[in-house]
């Protein structure tokens, strides 16, 4: 860990010396090469929410969490890079709320930026939870900080080592650190996965063992209440194929911002396209061991786990399996949590850590250990790097400081690294309220992804929508999303950050539910709002709305490519291979 550490920020000095100009700083100069970018463009999208995130959902739904990679990810990078980056691209944005001021105005990129802002920092503090967790549950800093502080000192540890390299190389730095932690994660999972497997038979074991709904990605899905994830075909095909999964792939600037980095339009385009295959098969990196979790008994406790986790693993239950998932314990009390029926809670985040503490010898183990601490890292550097360039360029050089020096630019940037480390601390703090930070995340992009990705599909497929109409639908988008969840909430949660604070009306199966139908309900609402007010407000004329709506922007040329490296054949490829995988697990 102490290299890994002592590498990261090796990365951001050594680069420091390049970060002459804001471009350098916040877009890596446009210069990096495509697979370096596809690589950072899935492993920025790699952080806790993956990792610890994957593995909670598959320990708590099962292989039905697949669908947020074979249905939630991959048809959307692929439209991504096919249709979307050639507009970022060519259009010279340097942040997506800059794409909407030259598409839409002024009013519509602010709402986007101060939104997307609050996003990238709550995104943050959730990877920084995770990692302060992680440190406290497995007590790698016990007998050095008194174990009540752990949790504390774990954040703030965090967040210097991340502020380090990103206040020194920017966005390159950030990009290279992705690069080296993808295949950290991959060289540090694939052992786990195998000796996982062959300690429970193999996927006939896991099936021996868990509920058919728990090891069938389609079963079930006729209704909400016959599957683990409490949701039926329409909240899952609308909520996160569409709307949840094509609002974060395709307007959210902290994975196109890895994509703008690249060398040429022509990479740009390929950069998500070559993400998405090795994202296909992520499901078996990250979802396998939480399912592997839930499908082991605890007897038997590896010798090097820690007292604490060791002890609270319970024996299998086959109604309700958690195999060697511990209760969810206060990190501030130290008392363990308990829902509405006075039932313990059971901590999924934790999946993934007892599964390296029961199965991996002392070596191994720091490998594994150090690679989940990569996929915090990434996390929250990603989210940070996104919150810098659109905190400086369309926040504070439109609205507080026009027309500075580009020095004074990238003095800002830095410092608003430090604003969004600090601003992420407090963001950590409120997350210790789930069990799922998969749940958390879900929440927050239905919130803000959701309702920007009607503005985004009109704006550039109806050259008739205007910015009044855009500004109005992104309000009353968000409004409807907050009033659905002040509405609802999860069956077994409490009332506050898992809804009902205005009044329950309606309660769902589970947060992943209760999310994607927020996510729907923002997304329509924005859409018939932007629509109506557009009819009635002057369109932009067309000659300025060139290189920004699909119908009057120049296709890209593709025949001085080979066949193999053309988009459309990657993506068809793609295609191909994903139905096969969702056929197999059906």
């Amino acid at each position: 860990m102490l290299v890994y550490f002592v590498f990261v920020l090796g990365i951001g000095f050594a680069l420091k010396r390049y970060m002459r100009t804001s471009t350098d700083f916040f877009l890596a100069g446009r210069s990096i090469p495509a697979w370096v970018c596809g690589l950072a463009f899935i492993s920025a999208n790699l952080g806790a929410q993956e990792v610890i995130g994957m593995g909670a959902s598959g320990a708590k739904y099962g292989i039905i969490t697949s669908h947020f990679y074979w249905i939630g990810a991959i048809p959307a990078m692929l439209f991504v890079g096919l249709f979307m980056m050639p507009f970022y691209y060519g259009s010279k944005a340097r942040s997506v709320p800059e794409y909407l001021r030259m598409r839409y105005d002024e009013k519509t990129r602010a709402i986007n930026a101060f939104s997307f802002a609050i996003m990238t920092v709550f995104s943050s503090g959730i990877s920084m939870y995770a990692m302060a967790l992680l440190i406290q549950s497995l007590g790698l800093l016990h007998g050095i900080v008194p174990d009540h502080w752990v949790f504390h000192v774990s954040i703030v540890l965090s967040a210097v080592i991340v502020l380090g390299y990103i206040f020194l190389g920017g966005l390159t730095s950030a990009i290279y650190n992705e690069v080296l932690q993808f295949f950290l994660i991959v060289a540090g999972f694939l052992p786990l996965v195998w000796i996982g497997l062959r300690n429970v038979g193999g996927w006939q074991g896991i099936q021996h063992r868990l509920p058919a709904t728990m090891t069938h990605s389609w079963r079930g899905m006729t209704h909400a209440s016959t599957n683990s994830l409490g949701v039926e075909v329409v909240g899952l095909v609308m909520g996160l194929g569409f709307v949840l999964s094509f609002g974060y792939w395709c307007t959210d600037f902290l994975v196109i911002q890895r994509a703008m980095a690249a060398e040429s339009e022509e990479s740009a385009r390929r950069v998500p396209i070559i993400a998405s295959i090795p994202k296909m098969f992520f499901p078996f990196l990250v979802i396998l061991p939480g399912l592997i979790a839930v499908s082991v008994t605890s007897h038997g406790a590896a010798a090097n786990a820690s007292p604490s986790l060791s002890q609270q693993a319970m024996p299998l239950d086959d109604a309700h399996p958690h195999g060697i998932i511990p209760p969810k314990i206060d990190p501030i009390t130290g008392k363990a949590t308990l829902d509405t029926n006075g039932n313990p809670v059971y901590n999924y985040d934790l999946a993934i850590p007892v599964m390296l503490l029961k199965f991996f010898p002392t070596g191994i183990l720091g490998l594994g250990l150090t690679a989940l601490l990569a996929s915090f890292m990434s996390g929250m550097a990603g989210n940070v790097t996104a919150f810098n360039t659109v905190w400086t360029y369309d926040i504070y050089q439109s609205y507080i400081r026009k027309g500075a020096s580009d020095e004074h630019y990238l003095w800002m940037g830095r410092m608003a690294t430090v604003g969004g480390i600090l601003l992420s601390i407090v963001a950590a703090y409120a997350a210790t309220s789930f069990n799922n930070i998969m749940d958390a995340l879900q929440l927050i992009f239905s919130m803000v992804n959701a309702p920007l990705f009607a503005t985004f599909l009109l704006g550039m497929f109806w050259r008739r929508t205007t910015g009044h109409g855009a500004f109005a639908g992104l309000l009353s988008g968000t409004g409807a999303a907050l009033i659905h969840h002040g509405l609802t909430r999860p069956a077994d949660a409490a009332v506050g950050l898992h809804g009902g604070w205005i009044h329950t009306i309606h309660f769902y199966p589970s947060d992943m539910a209760q999310n994607f139908w927020t996510a729907i309900f923002a997304f329509s609402v924005n859409l018939i709002v932007t629509i109506a007010v557009s009819l009635f407000t002057n369109p932009r004329p067309e000659h300025e709305l060139v290189g920004l709506v699909y119908s009057l922007t120049p296709k890209p040329v593709e025949k001085h490519m080979v066949w193999y490296e053309r988009p459309i054949v990657l993506s068809i490829s793609v295609i191909a291979v994903l139905v096969f995988l969702n056929l197999i697990f059906a």
